[in-house]
Order: C-alpha cells, then sequence, then structure tokens
C-alpha cells in the first residue's frame, strides 16, 4: 500500500523570509505521494542556531532544553520543523507552558514536539503537494491550503522555507498537538459505539474476538447493524450457525487489511488485499470512497490496534 512517508525526529525554529506559495521546487529534489528527498542546504546555521538567533522562539527553545532535544536538532538530520513563534504558544491555556516544562511531564512535551517534525528538507514547493505528513512522534499532520494560506492542522504557515545547515523551519502561528492515544482496541470501540450489536455476534460466532484484539495493527471495513439488516432475511441467522463458521470468517475477514491505513491514503489505492486472501477494489463515486459496493460513511475511528471505517452495507469475497 502506499502509505503516507514522513518521520521525524524533533522540533525547532526559526524565522526569515519565504512562504508556500511563492516557494519553487529545489532542483534535484521530488516527491513520491508523502516521501520526500532532501535538497542541499547552503546555509551555516544549523536549526537551533537558526531559532535562537531570530529572537522570537523563547519558548520553543525552552521547551527543546526540557525535552532533551537540543543535541538531536543540531545533528546531521536533515530535519523539517514546523515552528511554533513565542505568541503561539501564549496562545495555550494559563500554565499549561509551565506545566508541560516540569520533568514529570516530559514524555508529553517530547510528543507534542516530535509531532512539529518530519525527517528530510521539505521545502514548500514539495508540502503543497502533500495532503499529509507522517512526524517523529508518529502520528500525521493533515497539510491544506485555506484562502491562499497553507495550513499544518489548524495552524497557519507564517514563514516558509528558512534554509539551515541541517535542514528547513517553516514557522507557524499555533502550537499543534498530536492526537491523544486511543485507549481501545478495535472490539472494543466497535461495541461501546452501540452500533456494531451483529457485526459483534458475528465474530464471536467466528472465533474472531481474540484476533481483533491482538496486537495487529488492522484497518477494518466495519458493517453497521443496518448494513446487516440490508441482506435477506434469514442470512444472518444462518451465518451464526456452527456449521456455516467457515462461510462467516470468510466473509468478516474480507473486511479486514493489515496494517493501519487511514482515509488519506486509502484514497491513493484502487485494491487492497485483505486477511480472507481475495482484494477489495476501492474507488470515489460523487466524493464519497467505496469498498466494493459500499460506501465509506465515517472513516478514520482509532483505536489502540488499527483503525476502523464504517460502512454502509456488508461486502462479500
Amino acid at each position: 500500500m502506499k502509505k503516507s512517508c514522513l518521520t521525524l525526529v524533533a522540533i525547532v525554529t526559526v524565522c526569515v523570509s519565504g512562504n508556500f506559495v511563492d516557494a519553487q521546487p529545489c532542483q534535484n529534489s521530488r516527491t513520491s505521494h508523502h516521501n520526500l528527498v532532501s535538497a542541499p542546504a547552503p546555509a551555516a546555521d544549523d536549526i537551533i542556531d537558526t531559532a535562537v538567533a531570530a529572537g522570537q522562539f523563547n519558548t520553543l527553545a525552552a521547551a527543546l532544553k526540557a525535552a532533551g532535544l537540543i543535541d538531536t536538532l543540531k545533528g546531521k538530520g536533515p530535519f523539517t520543523v514546523f515552528a511554533p513563534t513565542d505568541d503561539a504558544f501564549k496562545k495555550l491555556p494559563r500554565e499549561a507552558v509551565a506545566n508541560l516544562l516540569k520533568p514529570e511531564n516530559k514524555d508529553q512535551l517530547i510528543s507534542i514536539l516530535t509531532y512539529h517534525v518530519v525527517p528530510g528538507r521539505v521545502m514548500a514547493a514539495q508540502a503543497m503537494r502533500l495532503d499529509s505528513a507522517k512526524t517523529v512522534q508518529g502520528e500525521e499532520i493533515a497539510i491544506s491550503t485555506s484562502n491562499g494560506k497553507v495550513m499544518i492542522n489548524d495552524a497557519t504557515v507564517v514563514k516558509a522555507d528558512i534554509s539551515c545547515s541541517n535542514g528547513v523551519i517553516h514557522v507557524i502561528d499555533s502550537v499543534i498537538m498530536p492526537p491523544a492515544p486511543a485507549s481501545m482496541d478495535i472490539v472494543e470501540t466497535a461495541i461501546s459505539a452501540g452500533k456494531f450489536k451483529t457485526l459483534a455476534a458475528a465474530l464471536t460466532a467466528a472465533n474472531l474476538v481474540e484476533t481483533l484484539q491482538g496486537e495487529g495493527p488492522f484497518t477494518v471495513f466495519a458493517p453497521t447493524d443496518q448494513a446487516f439488516a440490508q441482506l435477506p432475511e434469514g442470512t444472518v441467522a444462518a451465518l451464526l450457525k456452527p456449521e456455516n463458521r467457515e462461510k462467516l470468517t470468510s466473509i468478516l475477514t474480507y473486511h479486514v487489511v493489515k496494517g493501519k491505513v487511514m482515509a488519506a491514503d486509502v484514497v491513493k489505492l484502487d485494491s487492497a488485499k485483505t486477511v480472507q486472501g481475495s482484494e477489495v477494489s476501492i474507488s470515489t463515486k460523487n466524493g464519497k470512497v467505496m469498498i466494493d459496493k459500499a460506501t465509506v460513511i465515517k472513516a478514520d475511528i482509532p483505536c489502540k490496534n488499527g483503525v476502523i471505517h464504517i460502512i454502509d452495507r456488508v461486502i462479500t469475497p
């Protein structure tokens, strides 16, 4: 599967000139979906020195020091940092920064800071061709444009392409936060939603509950109770009988793909191999994502061992 590929390692910032709209592609650089190739760096100062010299990243510098990330961002890299200014940190709730700087909150601080960093020298012209990027923290940031401005999640890029000897800085006007980690596995998430009772019963009958509570990760295209109700009368009752377990298992595993495939990645595919062994077709119709003949009605429901995309009908191999 083609997967968003921008990994990170730390965070930092600086401010000088440039913006995503005016930026030009660098020679010898290219993108392949979310895979970026680094470009040469003529600048003399590294990311940390550049940020400190700018004078408007004092809070960021303090946070990087508290998180133990200074040496990392002074390393060879290259890194791309979406750097919040001091004014950006002031938008956070009162006492939030002070709490994050406490030693007992170091892990949370590292998570937030590395969510602002992507590996490689990603110039503005490259970033504009992406809709998401995987950070060093592990989660993805969303990249979009609004009123001629480039947005990183809900933050606006106010300065771009600040070149450093070990990467590049893009200045943003807000601190971006990684999503809260999912606390429930796929089965628990489905049960708690309250609209997958038939699916839960089917997984139990097929002895697949323990599998989908395993490490994974898995991507599940989950039919709702209404989706199962569309099947011919008596179909579900028959499938739940012990003698039809093999057929039921085949149908259920046809709804599961290995790996955590988010919506942004799904739409780049035209098919995906399922755990059952056959492939589901993937297409778009009237702005909707289709899995075979089923429509994805809600996507990217996070689980600690994968992700759920809700579909409006049962698909069969």
